[in-house]
């Protein structure tokens, strides 16, 4: 007869609970409650992710049929829909928001020397991928969430460390959101790198990275108009490589934007049979790093990904058994 703890207890030991009381009471979560109080609420809220519980009532019903189970889940006390349902709408979401915060701010010096691979002479450089996932949802309980065609949807705003792929950032908006004005909320931290998709091509918010120290890495869009003034001739083209230039903005609106130096990598992928181009502020970087870095920007789709296999294939009977 197995005598450890739950999965789901064990899980809930990495909660720093000095730290979620601390934002309680800076929150006042738990005033004018006598029984549901904030702890117990987070335990009902992480049950249903983890259990992929879409309703309240779905996590209500799930933790009823655990009843003989729910102390050594550690939740001391279970609710009804309803209950949870104005805790949910009362409670302030700042608390939940922090605690996040909290808990990324822990664990992300855990993998901060984390091995990248054929990036490994940029050490000094914490390397970030930013994007952005939609998420549908009904425009009748969310009116603000506007998406395309008049229906319902949020946009998930997420920027990871690739070291770990830890989000470091999350801004939450509407489906209509465009993704480069998130650059506009986004405090890049100095000697880091950026790699963005060609939607972030915004050379007003890239020049404010810059100012803050910080680079970026993103594609060129085919009409962006600019002139080659220096040019790299060590250019190894079995590596995919066609060209490392050095060029000027030529338009009257981004060369007012940004008016300094771009570089440019041109690369032919064999697979793929096409030439991408690729922009960076970084002179120091070699040509084939800078591939790299984009490449690895697809670590962002993964965790996307991941997160949406995670919740489709968990069961209620995995975390409490």
């Amino acid at each position: 007869m197995n005598s450890g703890k739950y999965i789901f207890s064990q899980v809930m030991e990495f909660i720093p609970k000095y730290e979620f009381e601390k934002l309680v009471k800076q929150y006042k979560g738990s005033y004018h409650t006598r029984k549901f109080n904030a702890y117990n609420h987070l335990l009902h809220l992480l049950f249903g992710q983890l259990t992929v519980c879409s309703l309240s009532r779905d996590i209500c019903l799930c933790l009823k049929a655990h009843q003989g189970s729910l102390y050594h889940l550690g939740i001391r006390q279970t609710v009804d829909a309803s209950s949870l349902s104005r805790a949910n709408e009362s409670r302030d979401y700042r608390i939940f928001e922090g605690l996040g915060h909290v808990l990324i701010k822990g664990v992300r010096p855990l993998y901060a020397k984390e091995y990248i691979p054929k990036l490994q002479d940029l050490a000094d450089y914490e390397i970030f991928a930013l994007d952005s996932t939609t998420i549908s949802c009904s425009i009748k309980l969310l009116s603000w969430a506007l998406g395309k065609y008049s229906k319902g949807a949020i946009k998930m705003h997420t920027s990871i460390d690739l070291r770990g792929n830890i989000p470091s950032f999350i801004l939450i908006t509407h489906g209509k959101y465009h993704d480069s004005n998130v650059l506009d909320e986004l405090s890049p931290v100095p000697m880091s790198i950026y790699a963005m998709d060609k939607a972030y091509l915004d050379f007003a918010a890239l020049a404010r990275i810059e100012e803050c120290g910080a680079f970026f890495v993103t594609r060129a869009k085919d009409n962006m108009q600019y002139e080659i003034i220096e040019k790299s001739g060590n250019i190894d083209e079995n590596t995919g490589l066609r060209g490392d230039y050095n060029i000027q903005l030529i338009g009257v609106k981004s060369r007012k934007l940004y008016p300094k130096k771009i570089r440019m990598i041109v690369f032919y992928d064999f697979d793929k049979d096409e030439e991408f181009k690729f922009i960076t502020n970084n002179q120091d970087i070699s040509s084939l790093e800078i591939t790299y870095i984009y490449k690895k920007r697809w670590q962002i789709e993964v965790f996307f990904y991941d997160k949406y296999i995670v919740m489709r294939s968990s069961s209620p009977y995995r975390i409490a058994n």
